[in-house]
């Protein structure tokens, strides 16, 4: 994706402020897609929640957690991706702001995977019984078009199911350890310098 495209005014001016410009044209230019790749879709495949970022008609932000069996999101095609709403408090936030404003963005989370994926795009609200079939038990789905596709830098990741947290969060007196992704041949050159690299230097896909 062209960077100009994807970036706006004021993340440019903090690019600048922080010297990372070319690290994000790098990551715009090379890992930002319009389409789900094969190993995109595997994974929401094993995705069994995902946090579903909508804003309300005021343009207030609002983040909803949507968890389900393993395979509850549907990739209709790698443009398109379906979530399946079900039974609730009834209040109807996120599906509200979704009929009336439709852009959106999600971040997915895997089980026993140290990755993170972000998915934005507009979506429409469909409740009617053709468009719920493959869906057991939702009683509406949201289909999203999908615009802009790119992995997080998983390395912040805690270990939920060894009960520890990531190596890499600053702490007194420690210097975490140097991402692999830093040691990448393709980063020579493009990475901000900082005293304390490791434990302060920007991250690559977006975070």
């Amino acid at each position: 994706m062209k960077p100009d495209d994807f970036y706006h005014e004021d993340s440019r001016r903090l690019q600048g402020t922080f010297g990372t410009e070319r690290l994000a044209d790098h990551i715009a230019a090379n890992y930002v897609e319009d389409h789900l790749s094969p190993e995109h879709v595997e994974w929401i495949g094993e995705a069994d929640e995902v946090y579903l970022a909508t804003v309300s008609p005021d343009g207030h932000p609002e983040c909803s957690y949507k968890g389900g069996l393993p395979g509850f999101i549907r990739v209709h095609d790698p443009r398109t991706l379906e979530i399946p709403s079900y039974d609730g408090n009834g209040m109807y936030r996120t599906l509200g702001n979704a009929r009336s404003s439709p852009e959106v963005g999600l971040l997915f989370l895997f089980p026993g995977r140290k990755a993170k994926l972000r998915v934005n795009g507009r979506c429409e609200l469909y409740t009617g019984p053709e468009s719920l079939d493959g869906h057991p038990g939702a009683e509406a789905v949201l289909r999203v078009a999908i615009r802009e596709v790119f992995e997080n830098c998983p390395r912040y990741l805690h270990d939920r199911a060894a009960g520890t947290h990531s190596a890499h969060c600053p702490r007194p007196d420690y210097r975490p350890p140097t991402p692999d992704w830093k040691l990448k041949p393709e980063y020579e050159g493009i990475l901000p310098r900082q005293p304390n690299d490791g434990a302060s230097a920007p991250a690559p896909f977006g975070e």
